[in-house]
């Protein structure tokens, strides 16, 4: 009998496994994936959780269709962060793929399971709603203090936010953002660094 979750769908089961440093092994993770017998497992070797590309992540993003079944051997091995998880969890359901995570015993296959894409969804707004409210605050702290805020920003926050969901829980291209935005992809990125985003992105 199997310690791992059982993952009833039709579709393909994807894995994906990284390790942050180039000394560290891929085989435990590996080993986990092969055993409920994924059908394809792209990988990240050396590549730390917080790079802004990550070759393997993005292959696997890539060739993802409805249907399918991400498999991870432990949550923390494919988000950059906390909200970039989130985020990625988001963009599953909305594109109708399945999630299994092992280790937590994780699995949206199930009807139970689906809710996690509920408590993500939820996490994701509420983690947005903390940086507004950060960075207002800090600007009235500084207007407070007498310092100079400078020009006004070519995004403000809002924007930023909004811009920065679309990429990471619709899959749009960041370019297409920024054209939308009026902006260009430059400045656009360096609005998601101002807001403390770039390791969500």
């Amino acid at each position: 009998m199997s310690i791992w979750p059982q993952i009833n769908t039709s579709g393909r089961r994807i894995g994906y496994a990284r390790v942050s440093t180039a000394d560290q092994k891929l085989r435990m993770q590996l080993d986990g994936l092969h055993s409920v017998n994924c059908d394809e497992v792209f990988s990240d070797h050396g590549v730390s959780g917080a790079k802004a590309s990550r070759p393997g992540l993005d292959k696997m993003l890539s060739t993802l269709r409805k249907g399918d079944t991400v498999v991870v051997f432990k949550l923390d091995r494919l988000g950059r962060s906390v909200l970039h998880l989130a985020d990625l969890l988001i963009r599953f359901e909305k594109q109708g793929i399945h999630f299994c995570s092992l280790s937590e015993g994780i699995n949206t296959t199930t009807p139970g399971g689906k809710l996690v894409y509920h408590m993500f969804s939820a996490f994701a707004e509420f983690q947005r709603d903390i940086i507004i409210e950060n960075t207002i605050q800090g600007m009235r702290a500084a207007k407070k203090r007498g310092s100079a805020i400078g020009r006004p920003r070519a995004l403000s926050v809002y924007e930023v936010l909004l811009a920065h969901r679309m990429v990471t829980q619709e899959a749009a291209r960041p370019k297409d953002v920024a054209a939308l935005l009026g902006v260009s992809r430059m400045t656009l990125d360096r609005s998601i660094k101002r807001v403390e985003l770039e390791g969500c992105y």
